[in-house]
C-alpha cells in the first residue's frame, strides 16, 4: 500500500477532523471551532500541516508551528500534534510526517524541533529526540 504525504488541503477538513477527535485527551473538539481553526492553519505561514493518506482515506497528520525566540538566536519549530491511525501504526508513517516537519524547520532556519508528549517517549527517542523538559499547564478554557 503505497502512503502519499502532502500539506493539507481544505477537502481534508472532515477527515482530519476525525483523526483529531481520537488524539484529544484534554479536550472534546468540536466541528464548528475545529472548522474555524483548520482554515486558519491552511494560510498560517507559522505552520505547517502535513497530511498522510492512502488512495481511499487520511490517515495520519502532524501540525507544527514556527517562532522565533531569544534563547536560540532565532527560529524553534514545535511540534503540537502528530498522529496516525491505530491501524497504520508501526509502518514508519509517523517518522516519515516528522521527518517531513524537520525538513521544513530546517528550510525555515529553525535551531531545533521540540514538542510535548506524555504517551510517545519510545517512539521520539527511537527517532533521535532527547528528554529535555517537564511540561507544565494550566488551563484556561471553561468549555472543556
Amino acid at each position: 500500500m503505497e502512503i502519499n504525504y502532502r500539506e493539507a488541503a481544505s477537502h481534508d477538513e472532515d477527515e482530519v477532523f476525525e483523526l483529531a477527535s481520537r488524539l484529544a485527551t484534554s479536550f472534546k473538539i468540536n466541528k464548528n471551532d475545529f472548522a474555524k481553526i483548520f482554515s486558519n492553519l491552511l494560510n498560517d505561514v507559522n505552520a505547517d500541516l502535513i497530511i498522510a493518506e492512502t488512495e481511499a482515506k487520511v490517515i495520519g497528520y502532524a501540525l507544527a508551528f514556527h517562532h522565533s525566540t531569544f534563547y536560540t538566536n532565532g527560529t524553534v519549530s514545535w511540534v503540537e500534534e502528530i498522529f496516525v491511525s491505530e491501524g497504520f501504526r508501526g509502518r514508519d508513517i509517523g517518522k516519515k510526517l516528522m521527518q517531513i516537519i524537520e525538513l521544513k524547520a530546517l528550510n525555515r532556519g529553525s535551531k531545533l524541533v521540540a514538542l510535548a508528549t506524555r504517551r510517545a517517549g519510545e517512539f521520539y527517542k527511537a527517532i533521535g529526540y532527547d528528554e529535555s523538559a517537564a511540561y507544565y499547564k494550566k488551563t484556561l478554557a471553561r468549555d472543556i
